[in-house]
């Protein structure tokens, strides 16, 4: 590797006339290296490279000739940035985190929700030893990947490999570590497999892997079973269970959700769409964005955004159509309730045979002690699972145990949906992208045009339970769970229960592309991690199946503050890029204007301008009555009266029903503007006041303190103010901070607004981009691309995309890198 001068890639040794017209564009570079001579002038040995050439903020815009060189610039680069986030990850799909951090202490939760590392070894551990992903490989597309994905996989692992091999890591993260290790292409599509789970099995970790059969009443123990569980836990209750999974699958209590809006022509200044694109994902750790432009000359040209570790960009735009996505509501996986053989819990029966389960014993490396082995128990429908989080067990009982189906663990196509949707040009490509490869797991897509078009689907893969099959086959159990949340509960014992197949599906058992809401065209297309419902308000999406979500349903705070925002600016019409900008930057908190003002009349009118706290203590809260009456009802970090309101707000609604809350309620006429009018007798309120101003004058905290005085993040040893707030308040601009009153009272962002674009065009050549990471490229501290963006976010700034090859060569910043494999 080496930086070269810009008239030094007239030479590069890549096919493409318009790359070689782009390097040869490039201008004179201020400080001159010594030319190559002819042994130099391409990679050594016949090995992979690329041309990196980066610009402000640290964006790589790659340049290959084909997938593999590809590749491999893409993996140099994130490693560049991301080695020990990166390589972090490689050993959690190894399967060795217990190996090198203990066996007891917990992931990061970026590509499994396991909750200790031994939990998560097991588990991808077995993954690994099974051959699950190399027989996913091996599968002919589309069901399996395209051969230019699996190029693009080799490429990444020799490109990351390169930049070990070449490079001294920095990063104090990581910095000398034995964990850091090369990687293989297998290894890059582990890591793939274990997004598309994340949904699914990924969150079953816990339970699949303490899964283990109860001690026999009767006859002799099974072969080989290596341990037995604990006594059993008592059937779930259906009731019970029914909250729980409810709570489980509530796309509102993700670290992930999003929002993202598309504008048709017709509200546009120039006729063209409008999208942006507003993801919610966490700050730190493995499930991080990374910004990039990837060039194929002739074949590819997309800029945007990718997770850690994938090899494509995710969220992003091209010449002529651009795309986000949004956590979805459609429920990934379902289960199968096993009825198990009186002679042996470890078989089940189906139409009254018996079939055995198959037996995974998998052994992990425990830093500091003796291997451990667990068996894991699979049948036709998947894993046995003996519980869905902390709130849904599901006993193995001697005559009944549960099995967890998700058909994203036969799917290795997520990437080849990211691929096909950079090559598209327009919403109707976009949408065809989506039916060809039927890749996305858990999200919708929401896109626009520059011809003016508009698209939201929530094109996903799904277990094809119908409403029809599961009326006819669910168990008690599922008869609860399945109108509360869409997790469908089969009677597993009936061949007839079995999920059938849609003639437009790339693979069994799953729902095609024809079964998912689509609104296509509207003149705003919109979503807020609800249902598809109100993608537009105006246009109500209705007649899918349950497990895709609800309709007429009350909808979140943030949900219905997008669309009141969205439609207004629909009307306004004439919108351009600047009006996504200030839209991403409103912070208004519809909470507050649902409920400030009422809440400020319900202490006013306190006796005494007292209120009781939870404790029984009375409370001067006189001095909260003003402040929140004044305040503006945004959480700018400027304004004053929004973290007083947050913390009641919080409290409030966390010990509140809804049904008390509110004096309208839900109206599925009305659903953008129910429920409203608070409540003011409620007695939540008073006590709400009371604890939030004792919580802050215990703090020494001001109740009019400015919001970015108490929400903060500190880079580098500066504390940079941060605006938006939390999913309570319904904020578009969704930041989530832990309470931290001794340090400050919000001192760390977790998650929310990560990887924003907002995407136009205005008839010119290239396309009208802003974006903003704002946690920045790179984890490690020693970067200076570790804060410089959440600088630019804590000053509600953006960074201009620079797209066309005339705004790459000529930025200020510009730098050439030219890696290449050394073999």
């Amino acid at each position: 590797m080496q930086f070269r001068t810009r008239p030094l890639l007239r030479r590069v040794a890549l096919t493409g006339a318009a790359l070689l017209a782009a390097a040869a564009a490039l201008p004179q570079a201020a400080t001159a290296a010594p030319a190559p001579d002819a042994a130099d002038s391409g990679p050594s040995g016949g090995g992979l490279s690329a041309v990196i050439r980066y610009t402000e903020n640290g964006i790589p815009h790659i340049l290959a000739k084909d997938y593999a060189h590809l590749g491999f610039g893409t993996g140099w680069a994130q490693a560049a940035d991301q080695v020990c986030v990166l390589a972090d990850g490689f050993v959690t799909v190894a399967g060795e985190r217990s190996r090198w951090f203990g066996a007891d202490a917990a992931p990061d939760l970026s590509l499994s929700s396991a909750t200790r590392n031994l939990s998560s070894d097991l588990y991808f551990k077995g993954v690994r030893e099974s051959g699950t992903v190399e027989k996913l490989l091996a599968t002919p597309a589309p069901a399996g990947p395209s051969k230019d994905l699996r190029e693009l996989m080799r490429g990444w692992a020799a490109g990351y490999d390169a930049w070990l091999a070449q490079n001294k890591i920095t990063d104090p993260a990581c910095k000398g570590a034995g964990w850091v290790r090369p990687v293989s292409a297998t290894d890059v599509a582990a890591r793939g497999f274990a997004v598309s789970v994340l949904g699914g099995q990924g969150r079953g970790v816990d339970g699949i892997t303490a899964a283990q059969p109860p001690a026999r009443t009767t006859g002799a123990r099974p072969q080989n079973a290596p341990q037995t569980a604990p006594p059993a836990q008592p059937a779930p209750d259906p009731a019970t269970a029914a909250e729980a999974a409810k709570a489980f699958f509530d796309s509102t209590r993700y670290d992930m959700g999003s929002n993202a809006v598309a504008f048709a022509g017709s509200t546009t200044a120039s006729g063209g769409g409008l999208l942006l694109g507003n993801p919610h994902y966490p700050w730190q750790g493995g499930r991080r964005f990374w910004q990039s432009q990837q060039t194929i000359p002739g074949e590819l040209n997309v800029s945007g955004a990718s997770l850690l570790g994938t090899v494509v960009v995710n969220i992003g735009f091209n010449e002529k159509a651009a795309w986000s996505h949004t956590v979805a509501t459609g429920i990934p996986v379902n289960l199968h309730q096993l009825t198990l053989d009186p002679a042996d819990p470890t078989a089940y029966l189906v139409d009254g045979k018996s079939e055995k389960m198959t037996e995974r014993n998998v052994s992990v490396q425990v830093a500091g002690g003796a291997p451990v082995t667990r068996t894991q128990w699979w049948t036709r429908y998947g894993p046995v699972i003996t519980g869905l989080g902390t709130g849904l067990p599901l006993p193995w009982t001697t005559g009944t145990a549960y099995a967890l189906n998700d058909p994203n663990a036969a799917n290795l196509r997520g990437s080849d949906t990211a691929l096909a949707l950079g090559k598209a040009r327009s919403v109707a490509g976009v949408q065809a992208a989506l039916k060809r490869t039927q890749g996305l797991p858990w999200v919708n897509t929401v896109a626009a045009d520059a011809a003016g078009g508009t698209l939201f689907t929530q094109t996903q893969v799904l277990p094809r339970i119908t409403d029809e099959l599961a009326a006819r086959c669910s168990t008690p159990l599922g008869r609860a769970t399945y109108p509360s949340s869409g997790l469908a509960v089969l009677d597993g014992s009936r061949g007839d229960c079995a999920l059938g197949s849609d003639p437009d599906a790339v693979q069994p058992g799953v729902f095609g592309p024809g079964r998912a809401p689509t609104l296509l065209n509207a003149p705003y297309a919109e979503n807020s991690n609800d249902s598809a419902w109100l993608a537009n308000a105006d246009r109500p999406l209705t007649g899918y199946e349950r497990i895709w979500g609800t309709t007429a349903t009350p909808r979140s705070l943030r949900t219905r503050g997008a669309m009141e925002d969205v439609a207004a600016m629909a009307g306004k019409g004439r919108l351009t890029v600047a009006d996504l900008q200030a839209q991403q930057y409103a912070n208004r908190v519809p909470a507050g204007d649902l409920a400030a003002a009422d809440a400020a009349k319900a202490c006013a009118a306190l006796p005494g301008g007292t209120a009781t706290g939870t404790d029984g203590t009375a409370v001067d809260v006189s001095a909260a009555c003003g402040v929140l009456a004044a305040w503006d009802r945004t959480a700018d970090s400027a304004s004053r009266g929004a973290l007083l309101f947050d913390r009641f707000w919080r409290r409030l609604t966390a010990g509140t029903p809804a049904k008390d809350l509110w004096l309208v309620p839900f109206s599925a006429a009305d659903p953008v503007r129910t429920p409203r009018t608070l409540n003011q007798a409620a007695p939540g309120v008073g006590r709400a006041l009371a604890d939030t101003v004792a919580e802050l004058k215990a703090a020494g905290i001001a109740l009019d303190a400015p919001l970015g005085e108490h929400q903060f993040v500190v880079r580098g040893g500066v504390r940079l103010p941060v605006g938006g707030g939390t999913e309570a308040l319904g904020v578009w601009n969704k930041i989530e901070a832990p309470w931290n009153a001794a340090a400050g009272g919000y001192p760390e962002v977790v998650h929310g607004s990560s990887h924003i674009q907002a995407v136009g065009w205005d008839g010119g050549p290239c396309p009208v981009a802003r974006t903003l990471l704002t946690y920045g490229q790179s984890a490690n501290p020693n970067s200076p691309y570790y804060a410089d963006q959440t600088r630019l976010f804590s000053q509600e700034r953006w960074v201009k995309a620079r797209f066309c090859e005339r705004d790459i060569l000529t930025s200020p910043k510009l730098k050439v890198l030219w890696p290449r494999e050394r073999r």
